[in-house]
């Protein structure tokens, strides 16, 4: 079966447009799997055929509908798909296509985002910035959680303040998403947690950076080398900035956070 983004604008609302795009659908024997409205005026939809001539078809006469204007027909990338599940794209940066963007109320938007990029196979680097109690570690967690993965931290401070330097049993699988925090590792006198660290990168697995700028400067990665860059902030207008996170007194602020606190499972 092949799967298909359907993405049109309306520029006439009249009564019946969609099931006449749906009916059309159907003479064509291509399934609609979702359908959602994707954006004000935007509605997409997942499709299902047995192959391409349907879809070639239907994209001929769609295109001479005068009430419509088809913006995207392609084959579903991740946006399209979480567009059409919670009704609306996910922010991307301009300048920067890998970085995207959310805020604390987006919280569920962000767990499917990251759930589906855990769900793939092989290397994966991760990278996710914002301030304290945003929630960006139970974000993580929760995306693990939701991908059916196991979840290790080699450097943390959701409890207390954690740093890794040896893995035990399966923990080495490379199925498990493995979870740094990039100030506590770049903080860490003991070589042999950098040394785990190193390791990890070398592996064939999901690995997720909270402040992965800190995380940069005293390592042999650069940001080029994140497949992702995450931006999680309380509100849209919030500026990330590392000054509070590098005074002495962030690891105990940290630490008094709940450990899955404000967010619903």
């Amino acid at each position: 079966m092949i799967e298909w983004y359907f993405e049109y604008e309306i520029q006439v609302n009249r009564p019946g447009l969609l099931g006449d795009i749906a009916s059309l659908l159907g003479m064509l024997r291509v399934n609609i799997v979702t359908i959602n409205g994707v954006d004000q005026g935007r509605r997409g939809m997942l499709l299902r055929t047995e192959n391409y001539v349907q879809l070639e078809r239907f994209e001929q006469i769609v295109s001479t509908i005068e009430t419509i204007v088809v913006t995207k027909f392609r084959e579903p990338k991740l946006r399209d798909i979480l567009a059409v599940r919670h009704g609306r794209y996910i922010q991307r940066d301009v300048d920067d296509r890998k970085t995207f963007r959310f805020v604390r109320d987006e919280l569920g938007l962000l767990v499917d985002f990251m759930a589906e990029i855990f769900k793939q196979e092989g290397h994966k680097l991760v990278g996710l910035r914002g301030m304290p109690r945003v929630g960006k570690t139970e974000s993580i967690v929760a995306a693990s959680v939701s991908a059916n993965k196991k979840w290790i931290f080699l450097s943390s401070t959701m409890i207390k303040q954690t740093v890794r330097n040896q893995l035990m049993g399966d923990e080495r699988s490379e199925n498990n998403i493995f979870i740094l925090d990039g100030i506590v590792t770049r903080k860490a006198s003991d070589e042999r947690h950098m040394q785990l660290v190193r390791e990890m990168m070398r592996m064939p697995t999901i690995k997720v950076v909270e402040h992965p700028d800190m995380f940069v400067q005293q390592s042999d990665y650069s940001i080029e080398d994140f497949d992702y860059i995450i931006e999680l902030r309380h509100h849209p207008d919030e500026k990330i900035t590392y000054e509070v996170l590098e005074k002495n007194d962030f690891m105990n602020e940290e630490n008094q956070t709940n450990m899955f606190g404000g967010f619903n499972f």
